[in-house]
């Protein structure tokens, strides 16, 4: 997919949207962060009670990601990035990178 936005642009729009999102997610005890965007797709990490929730792939797919699709372009992706690995989500993004070009 050849994304219409470069990850400089978009990443002021999906920090608003998750912004926006945040107290719904505090509400039942969690809190998401944005670790970056590329090509895109925006890797998140959620933290709080939504670490080990069987509920947080939901959150991410119903309420992040069908947010950033409606408010900003239909074919982003959010992926979860699991406590500790904060720090590598650039090496991820890279697999994710691979993977579609296979």
């Amino acid at each position: 997919m050849n994304f219409p936005f470069t990850d400089e642009d978009l990443k002021p729009a999906v920090e608003k949207i998750i912004e926006e999102i945040r107290p719904m997610i505090a509400l039942d005890g969690g809190d998401i962060k944005l670790l970056g965007v590329r090509n895109g797709k925006v890797f998140v990490q959620l933290g709080g009670a939504c670490v080990g929730c069987s509920a947080s792939g939901n959150t991410l797919k119903y309420g992040v990601e069908r947010q950033l699709k409606i408010k900003i372009h239909p074919d982003i992706e959010v992926i979860n990035i699991p406590p500790g690995y904060e720090d590598k989500w650039e090496d991820i993004a890279m697999q994710y990178e691979g993977e579609n070009n296979q």
